[in-house]
């Protein structure tokens, strides 16, 4: 800043401050030399122009200087009125006070004079206000009766309980304990203490279970109730997806109970709903009353109205809530609105709190106890009730679709009957899909997919949603009655004692009536497994005895004191529960097996009726209920307060485990090994089906003829790996089970592969080592699926393929002559080896495949399994590669009996064409049609094709039929070495042998027809060198050496043609050129 910044100058002036800008700082400085400035002027050209400059900047700040001057004169002169002023004022103050000291010291001189009456009149006040006080206060107590059943009347009951409490103490004071119009209002008050017991109890039990006006779940559970199902008439459409609520979590991690200071007791306050007992106007205090009830119904609007979101609820929760309108503040009431807690759990610490002033902790204690259980079962009762309603009300709509549905792997029936033949589509009197059907134990309503799983899985889902909603509930009332336990009233009866062996804590309990959080969750899944129990149509016996050997093996693991008195292991659930018991003096019977109506023995004995909603009960649905009963157990394990965590570790998941692992699983087992038998043992098991037109398609939808044995046993694996997936912690003796039944169908498939072979060249062929090595270098191999994950030994050199080629050939040949009866000649044994073939490959590739899916779905689980409870995790990684080498084993047999049909085509080849060496062809004329073992050989190739066309994939048809070409062009070669003559016919009749033989083979369309006709294109020019005269023969080998082998050209001289003439060195001149 500066130096002339922030002088008043005024507005319309303002351009006095760029003017003093200009002017140089060093004009004010503290120590001003005026050297300079007169040098410079002395020295300067135009010394007038430099005065005038000076006197010009000596106007302006005379300027400035009169404008402060102005500015600030005015306030000089406020400032010097005002300190006169002040100045008078202390005058006459002074004058004040001497005067007020006389007076003051006269009156002194006239009381002391008068001192013993002014006390006594000071008493006498005294007493007349204190016996208004007592009249006032009397009649306060009076109408406290009519105001506690206003207050009652309107739900505003921790109001009520706070006027009874300080009416009480009132009544107990010095002054009012004599008076005698005060007794019947000390009796009504007795009654009144019952009756709001009774109420807030009734309040509280409907909160419990979400039936309150304040209960988070009573609206979204109505609204349900109204939904339709979306799916089918049988699906349960209770969304099972509800998130967990925070209450829990708030309560549990926050402390709020310390935090909140419900457990510091309350401060009494007036009668009339003031701070004191002055007796303040009661008008006055209805209308703050009335006003609070508005501010507190606008709260309730904003969290019930709307979508109710949980911002709503967040924005009033600071608000005073509307049951706590009429209430006088007290620590607890400012705990209320500090609270961040859900409506919902703010009115149950209120009813707490309510219980805890009344001295009624044990008694309400017991009375939730009492009737735990019945209320659950009518609510679980209702619910399914309710819902069958709406399903039979829907029923004509949607259950068409239902029934006629086809779901999960039951698909087959539908897309297998699509293909077959009205001819075919029976198989002794039964459809194929009907057959496959037949064998699976468990209909399609109740298959890992099925619509009964599925209402099962949603039933289940949406009572356990329920049920957990209710232990939240619980699980904030047992806390509280817990902390409570301590302030129970001296009048409550002593003699309440509770027998319940699985809490440790049996002080806890006694204070609470027997109620605490164990004792709600046993009670909870006891009611939850007798509804699983029907589901499964399981027997109460078994269950008890299930139940016998769990508690005789628990007791045996904790023998020590030290063990038994820790509460984490105290607990146990069996299979079926027995009730806490609870005496109450002067009741001879047990309030938790009587209840109130007295129907708790029968309540177990009626039912749920879940029936109604389920197309089918058994003990199959113990996959579908499997998955919920996991996911209650984790909700239920992230509820309970550290105390009782030990008790998600035990109960029904327990329950439903061994069930499983003791029923279910045997069960199943039997039931599939059954259908496995059946499937595999049917006389149409390994009969080759198919239509005679049809052709072969890569799909069993689109008609993959399939063996109906095999088809039956890869539908039942994947249903028993459906189970699987349903289980996961026992999907390792699922897969066992599938690896029993695929061993056993393996083994059956040896044998009718063996029954087709046995005794067979072919069969003895692929089994010795040179020539097992030599098919698995052969090119034509490539196409066989790769056994052992192996890839096929395909060579690029085209040299080495012909040499293997060769090599193999020269093999077969040497086994001439082959004889009929080595080689299969009925023609069913070779469809059933080519569908059998076909069949094991895709058995193979569906085994491999769900191998693939059991690693994908075993790896979430496996990490699930880190971050929860080991309970149903997947542990080991053996099955998949345990199906895997069945896979292997099944596509090896698959290979066996492809190579088989190919050397048995080769054999039949080489028995045909060996008719060649003992034939003469020196026939006098020209045949017109090609020899008889050559039309036969034509026919069966082509018959043949045609029957296994549609049980192989081309590609497969080309590997079977593939090597006949190179075998018959060999036989064809070598024939000639055996031949003695031949004439010009007899070349012309072995020139139309292979062009029929080549015309059956271009026939087969996954044969390529260039390649054969190569081959046999070679063979007639051979056969045709022998027409040619020797020069020309010689001509021939000079221009191609290598078309023909040197063995091959000799044997051309060799034989005897009529009208060619040989000379004696003719083999030493072909030597001579092909040796060149």
């Amino acid at each position: 800043m500066g130096t002339f910044d922030g002088l008043p100058i005024s507005p319309e002036k303002s351009y006095l401050r760029e003017d003093l800008s200009r002017i140089d700082e060093s004009w004010a400085a503290a120590r001003f030399d005026s050297l300079p400035h007169v040098v410079h002027i002395l020295t300067s050209k135009d010394r007038e122009g430099e005065a005038q400059f000076l006197k010009e900047q000596s106007d302006i700040i005379e300027e400035v200087v009169d404008e402060v001057v102005h500015a600030y004169h005015s306030g000089f002169n406020k400032a010097i009125q005002n300190y006169s002023q002040i100045l008078r004022l202390f005058s006459e103050s002074a004058a004040s006070i001497s005067v007020l000291k006389v007076d003051l010291a006269d009156a002194k001189k006239l009381l002391g004079a008068r001192n013993k009456q002014l006390h006594q009149l000071w008493y006498r006040s005294v007493t007349l206000r204190h016996i208004i006080a007592l009249l006032d206060q009397v009649e306060g107590i009076a109408k406290v009766p009519a105001r506690i059943e206003k207050l009652i009347a309107e739900k505003q009951f921790y109001a009520a309980v706070q006027l009874h409490a300080q009416s009480t103490l009132m009544l107990e004071r010095e002054g009012l304990q004599t008076v005698g119009a005060l007794q019947d209002v000390r009796s009504e008050l007795t009654k009144l203490r019952g009756i709001i017991f009774y109420k807030i109890l009734e309040d509280l039990h409907a909160h419990l279970y979400n039936k309150g006006e304040y209960s988070s779940a009573a609206s979204s559970i109505h609204e349900r109730d109204d939904e339709v199902p979306t799916t089918t008439a049988v699906a349960f459409s209770m969304n099972s997806s509800q998130p967990l609520s925070r209450r829990t979590r708030l309560l549990k991690g926050d402390n709020q109970f310390g935090v909140l200071g419900l457990g510091d007791g309350y401060r009494p306050g007036s009668i009339d709903g003031g701070s004191s007992f002055d007796g303040h106007d009661e008008e006055g205090a209805l209308e703050l009353h009335d006003e609070a009830t508005l501010d507190g119904y606008n709260a309730i609007t904003k969290v019930n109205g709307g979508d109710g979101s949980q911002k709503d609820i967040k924005i009033v929760s600071h608000q005073i809530p509307p049951w706590l309108s009429y209430a006088t503040p007290d620590e607890f009431l400012e705990s209320m609105k500090k609270s961040d807690a859900p409506l919902h759990v703010k009115y149950l610490q209120t009813m707490v709190e309510c219980l805890c002033m009344l001295g009624k902790v044990a008694a309400a204690g017991a009375m939730i106890c009492q009737r735990l259980r019945p209320t659950i079962h009518e609510i679980i009762t209702s619910k399914i009730k309710a819902h069958a309603e709406l399903v039979n009300s829907t029923r004509s709509g949607i259950c068409r679709a239902a029934h006629t549905a086809t779901t999960g792997l039951h698909y087959l029936k539908g897309q297998l009957e699509s293909y077959q033949s009205p001819k075919q589509k029976r198989q002794n009197g039964i459809s194929l899909a009907g057959t496959l059907l037949a064998v699976s134990p468990v209909s399609p309503v109740m298959a890992p997919a099925g619509t009964a799983q599925t209402a099962a899985k949603e039933l289940l889902d949406s009572i356990l949603d329920i049920v957990v909603r209710i232990f939240e509930n619980h699980v904030v009332v047992g806390e509280l009655l817990e902390s409570k336990g301590t302030q129970v009233d001296m009048n409550t009866p002593k003699s309440v004692t509770v027998e319940v062996n699985w809490n440790h804590d049996s002080e806890a309990s006694q204070v609470t009536g027997g109620y605490s959080i164990g004792f709600s969750l046993t009670v909870l899944q006891s009611e939850c497994q007798q509804l699983i129990c029907e589901i499964l149509r399981a027997t109460p016996e078994a269950a008890s005895a299930d139940a016998t050997v769990q508690t005789a093996r628990l007791a045996s693991k904790a023998p020590s004191k030290e063990k038994r008195d820790r509460s984490e292991d105290g607990l146990t659930f069996a299979f079926r529960f027995t009730d806490a018991t609870i005496s109450v003096p002067n009741q001879g019977v047990d309030l938790i097996r009587q209840g109130w109506t007295r129907r708790g023995p029968n309540v177990l004995q009626e039912g749920y009726g879940s029936a109604a909603i389920l197309p089918e009960q058994g003990i199959y649905l113990a996959a579908s209920i499997y998955r919920p009963v996991i996911q209650f157990t984790d909700k239920i394990a992230s509820m309970l307060p550290k105390k009782y965590s030990q008790l998600g570790n035990d109960g029904l998941l327990a329950f439903v485990e061994n069930f499983v692992k003791d029923h279910f699983l045997p069960t199943m087992f039997v039931d599939y090994r059954k259908g496995v038998q059946q499937a595999i043992s049917s006389p149409a098991a390994f009969r080759p089906r198919s239509h005679a037109a049809s052709t072969y398609s890569p799909l069993v939808e689109k008609g993959r003829p399939v063996l109906q044995g095999l088809l039956a046993i890869d539908f039942l694996a994947k249903e028993v790996l459906g189970w699987a997936q349903a289980m996961p912690k026992f999907a390792g003796d699922l897969v066992k089970y599938v690896q029993t039944f695929l061993e056993r169908t393996y083994e059956r498939c040896r044998t009718s592969y063996m029954e087709a072979v046995l005794e067979k060249q072919s069969y003895m062929l692929i089994g010795r080592h040179d020539i097992e090595k030599l098919m698995r270098c052969d090119p034509a191999s490539a196409c066989l699926p790769n056994p052992f994950g192996q890839p096929n030994m395909e060579s690029n050199a085209s040299d080495v393929d012909v040499e293997v080629e060769m090599e193999l050939c020269d093999l077969l040949l040497s086994l001439r002559p082959i004889k009929q009866e080595n080689l299969i000649r009925d023609d069913n044994k070779l469809i059933l080896l080519a569908s059998l073939s076909d069949s094991l490959e895709y058995v193979a590739d569906s085994i491999e495949r769900l191998g693939k899916a059991s690693i994908r779905a075993s790896n979430p689980v496996e990490e699930n399994g880190k971050q929860k409870m080991h309970h149903h995790t997947q542990t080991s990684s053996a099955p998949p590669r345990n199906l895997a080498s069945f896979a292997d084993e099944y596509r090896k047999l698959a290979i066996d009996c492809l190579k088989v049909l190919r050397v048995e085509m080769q054999l039949e080849t080489i028995f045909h064409m060996q008719e060649m060496t003992s034939r003469e062809y020196l026939d006098d004329q020209d045949a017109e049609e090609p020899d008889d073992f050559i039309i036969s050989l034509t026919a069966q190739i082509t018959r043949r094709d045609e029957e296994m066309a549609p049980f192989v994939a081309g590609v497969k048809r080309n590997y079977i039929f593939g090597g006949i070409c190179s075998i018959a062009a060999n036989a064809s070669m070598k024939a000639l070495a055996d031949m003695k003559s031949i004439n010009l016919f007899g070349v012309q009749q072995i020139c139309r042998n292979s062009i029929a033989l080549e015309q059956a083979l271009a026939a087969i369309p996954s044969i390529d027809s260039e390649t054969v006709q190569q081959r046999l294109d070679h063979i007639r020019t051979y056969y045709e060198l022998l027409n040619m005269p020797f020069e020309a023969l010689l001509a021939f080998i000079t221009e191609h050496e290598n078309l023909f082998t040197a063995t091959e050209y000799t044997n051309l001289l060799k034989v005897q043609v009529p009208g060619r003439e040989i000379p004696a060195d003719a083999r030493e001149r072909v030597s001579e050129i092909l040796s060149r």
